[in-house]
Order: structure tokens, then sequence, then C-alpha cells
């Protein structure tokens, strides 16, 4: 069984690249060259190297997929549970990358020059979120909490954006964030 959900794992993985390929999506930087962390969330290479600031977003949503699934499919076997967390977080990788999504957050305060993911970046948050739903999984309750808990207040206090407030910049702009976004 673990090499048949290696093999699907890398075939998500593989599709992904794929699509995010056939959709325009650079492989690396349109720069040249490959960072393993870019740390400047106004940059032009921000969601083009390694990882950024919103890897962590995606360590959350592995943590959140973990338990939500458990809860939603309380009898699905562990590696179906990895393998249908993978599956959406592939295809929010793709979704996140369409020009519809990709407008609308140039939209947002953080977000002015967005271009979309490069695929390296892309397939990194995807990896992150299965180190997070594998801490989900290892870990107890309480601590997997914290962590999540833990990042999400370190990234906003860091960049003024985390998982909830791009989450919700997403649903609807609120003029409040924004602006406290922006630095006022």
């Amino acid at each position: 069984m673990t090499s048949r959900v290696i093999g699907i794992t890398l075939a998500i993985l593989g599709a992904q690249m794929l699509v995010l390929y056939a959709m325009g999506q650079p492989l690396i930087c349109t720069c040249g060259y490959v960072k393993l962390w870019e740390g400047v969330v106004l940059s032009p290479g921000n969601s083009q190297h390694v990882t950024d600031w919103y890897v962590f977003s995606h360590i959350v949503h592995g943590i959140i997929f973990f338990y939500v699934l458990g809860l939603l499919f309380p009898r699905l076997s562990m590696p179906l549970r990895f393998l249908f967390a993978l599956g959406i977080e592939a295809g929010w990788e793709v979704f996140e990358n369409t020009p519809m999504i990709i407008d609308h957050y140039r939209q947002q305060a953080l977000a002015q020059g967005y271009t979309g993911d490069s695929i390296i970046n892309s397939l990194s948050d995807s990896l992150a979120m299965v180190f997070g739903f594998v801490l989900a999984w290892r870990l107890p309750l309480v601590v997997v909490l914290a962590c999540a808990v833990g990042l999400e207040i370190f990234v906003g206090y860091s960049i003024r954006d985390n998982l909830i407030l791009n989450t919700l910049n997403l649903i609807h702009q609120f003029p409040s964030i924004d602006a406290w976004q922006r630095g006022g």
C-alpha cells in the first residue's frame, strides 16, 4: 500500500506541475535563479522562489485538512485521507494561479504585482501542506493547535497577513484590513 500511496502522490504532484506549466506559469523565478527563501512580501520574487512567508499558511492547510477530513469522513483510511488532502491542495494551487484569482489577489494591499506562483513555489506549498498534515497526524491535538495558532500570529505580526486574513480578503475585501496591511 505504501508504494501505491507514493505513486499516487507523485502523480498528483506531477499533474499539478503539468497543469501549471500548461497554464504558462514559469518553472522557476523569471529572474533566472532560485532562492530557498524570499522574505520580502512586496517583491517580484514573492511566490517565485522555493519558500516565502505564505509557506506557513500551507502548513496550516495540512493541519486543517487532517482534522476536517477526519470529521467529515471518520472511516476513511489515513492513506486515503492524505491523498484526498493532497488532491485538494493541488487543486487549490492550480485554481490560485488562474487569471481570475491572480487578478483578485492583485487588488489586495500585499499583492499589487502578483503574477501567480512559479511551479517550484507551488510544489513547495503542496509539500508544506504535507508537512502540516503529518504534524497533525503524529502530534497531540493541543500541540498542533498551538503550532497553527502560533504560525498565524507570527506571520500576521511579521507581514500583516496570514491564512485567516488572506481567506477573508479572498472572499471580500475589507477596507479596515486593507488599511492595516498598508501600514495605516
